[in-house]
């Protein structure tokens, strides 16, 4: 084989390993998030997104617009309504209109939301070490390491278009 041939096998080659990585990562984040639905459902009774949305207040305790809550959980500003409503509904967080601006409206944990949040956290946390239990705790330094590489290389690398 020529070396223009070689080339092209191992350009073939190196498209399909990241094909196969990109697979493998899209489908394990699928099996753990279902779990964790699954999970969070039964356990709190809550949702992903209610989940998300306690944790980016939990961050904050001074709270956040809604607009800022949308930017960061990726959920549209008619869904974040939604949502907080239903949290503001079971005593976990406050909206306010800061100042004068009655168009500006900041969510807060409660007490009780803080209290219900740092519990489900905590458990989150105890679901995600028995899913990987399994894996040799040696290799999660050196795993991390690989996907900040990639996550590095794909922010390089992406188009800019929304």
């Amino acid at each position: 084989m020529t070396a223009e041939k070689d080339s092209g096998i191992e350009a073939t080659e190196s498209a399909k390993q990241e094909l196969r990585v990109w697979l493998r990562m899209l489908s394990t984040t699928k099996l753990v998030t279902q779990e964790i639905r699954r999970r969070l459902r039964a356990e709190f009774g809550a949702t992903l997104p209610q989940f998300d949305l306690l944790a980016q207040l939990y961050r904050e305790p001074e709270g956040l617009r809604l607009g800022e809550i949308s930017k960061r959980t990726m959920v549209t500003n008619g869904n974040i309504t939604g949502l907080v409503e239903r949290l503001e509904a079971d005593g976990l967080l406050v909206r306010e209109t800061p100042g004068d601006d009655r168009r500006v409206t900041v969510a807060r944990l409660t007490e009780q939301g803080r209290k219900t949040f740092a519990e489900m956290a905590r458990v989150h946390e105890t679901w995600l070490g028995e899913m990987m239990a399994d894996v040799d705790k040696d290799i999660f330094p050196a795993l991390n390491h690989s996907i900040d590489q990639l996550q590095a290389s794909v922010r390089n690398h992406l188009s800019g278009a929304d």
